[in-house]
């Protein structure tokens, strides 16, 4: 059975897996099958965590952040309560909260979970139904503030122009709302890679490594990690579609990574996440 030992803050920074997911046992075969539907990517173990912290500690990681997005409004405060429990419950984990534009408690909703200790929120606008350009979105970023670290899915197989979350309106989004650190999953929009590195690299926006390394060469993420710079790049592994053990091998193995940009990718999200 998996047990973390949290470094502590006068020790050194926590090395963490910034982008998994995770499932109650009961639910756990199916929506790994769902997953399996949308991207065609076959997942590994059993999307349950204690099977994602057996993995962490394999790789030497010292921690996990979890994220679920609530799918529809219904879900959110049953989203927020299972981040909140995981994080309760297992020592080394970091369960980031959820929430819905067309939510309708949503100031009293994030109060709650800021009082409760949630660090950080997911929004999936391709799984969630709305747009990244949307009004009503805006109008839920100017509630959330600076209080959170934002994790964004962005990308997927949709051209920019027509999908709900893309480069281009993450970097929108940034312009208009300085004040929370972003974090663009899959370095900066899965399958929108030439569209990351014309709006988003070099912008006050972090990078997650999560589902990409198998879909770039060698050349194109050469060109993600010089123009974002080694200071803005996060690793995740994205479980359970992937392993972090073998995500973080195959990371060191293409990018030559030193033993300082290594710590930097695995250490920074911990003084993000405070």
């Amino acid at each position: 059975m998996f047990s973390f030992h949290l470094p502590t803050q006068a020790a050194r920074p926590m090395k963490l897996d910034v982008h998994t997911h995770a499932f109650h046992p009961k639910i756990a075969h199916k929506v790994l099958a769902q997953l399996n539907d949308h991207y065609g990517i076959d997942p590994v173990g059993s999307g349950t965590v204690d099977d994602l912290l057996d993995r962490a500690e394999s790789a030497g990681l010292d921690g996990v952040v979890i994220h679920t997005a609530a799918t529809d409004p219904s879900q959110v405060i049953p989203a927020n309560n299972w981040a909140m429990e995981l994080t309760r419950d297992n020592p080394g984990v970091i369960g980031f909260g959820s929430m819905h534009p067309d939510f309708d408690r949503i100031e009293d909703e994030l109060d709650r979970i800021e009082r409760k200790g949630v660090k950080g929120l997911k929004f999936h606008p391709d799984f969630q139904g709305f747009r990244m350009d949307d009004p009503k979105f805006f109008q839920l970023m100017e509630i959330v503030g600076g209080r959170f670290t934002l994790m964004f899915h962005v990308g997927d197989v949709l051209p920019p122009e027509q999908n709900p979350s893309c480069p281009a309106k993450l970097a929108r989004l940034r312009e208009m709302f300085p004040e929370p650190v972003m974090i663009a999953a899959h370095m900066g929009g899965y399958r929108h890679w030439e569209y990351a590195l014309e709006h988003l690299c070099g912008k006050d926006v972090f990078f997650d490594t999560s589902s990409t390394l198998d879909f770039v060469d060698d050349d194109l993420l050469g060109r993600l990690f010089r123009s974002h710079g080694i200071d803005r790049l996060l690793f995740g592994s994205d479980y359970p579609l992937y392993d972090p053990g073998r995500e973080l091998d195959e990371l060191k193995r293409r990018m030559s990574l030193g033993s300082a940009d290594l710590d930097a990718l695995l250490t920074t999200a911990s003084t993000l996440i405070a």
